[in-house]
């Protein structure tokens, strides 16, 4: 659960050159999703809080681990009128892409993909020396200022948030 992949990941965390912190407006982004669609930040402001969890790479274990997570704790996330992704700088398709692991992990919610990985580096999670973004949770207000910022997405920590 939870715990066993912040155990996972906890040592792997790589430091970017972008540092975002509470408070700060979240950077914008335009990415295709796995359900087909292209999700803009832009578009929930003044509507929908967002909470974005980037993760390394589809079919790992961590990433297989905080996937299921997500897809069974969706009825605790949907209770706070938040739409929520997990976000990589893997393609949307191809056997090893996020609309493939989305799939097989039965996910109910978009997986974004970042293949440029501009909006990765604009996060501050693009690991350079690995190509992959690092394992952060962005939760982010309607009016797209960053209200915290975690290692793995915590449907429980919705609940000490004021995401309006």
């Amino acid at each position: 659960t939870l715990g066993l992949a912040a155990t996972l990941v906890a040592g792997v965390m790589g430091q970017s050159a972008v540092e975002l912190k509470v408070g700060d407006m979240a950077p914008d982004f335009t990415l295709q999703g796995t359900d087909g669609k292209t999700h803009k930040l832009s578009d929930y402001r003044g509507k929908q809080a967002v909470v974005v969890a980037w993760f390394p790479r589809a079919f790992t274990q961590g990433c297989t681990i905080e996937c299921k997570s997500l897809a069974q704790n969706g009825d605790k996330i949907r209770k706070f009128n938040v739409a929520y992704f997990m976000a990589s700088v893997d393609p949307v398709e191809g056997e090893k892409g996020n609309k493939a692991f989305a799939e097989s992990e039965k996910a109910d919610f978009p997986l974004l993909s970042d293949p440029t990985k501009e909006v990765a580096a604009a996060y501050g999670v693009l690991n350079p020396e690995r190509g992959v973004a690092t394992r952060w949770t962005f939760y982010i207000d309607r009016n797209g200022k960053i209200v915290a910022i975690d290692i793995l997405a915590d449907p429980e920590r919705l609940e000490q948030l004021d995401l309006g």
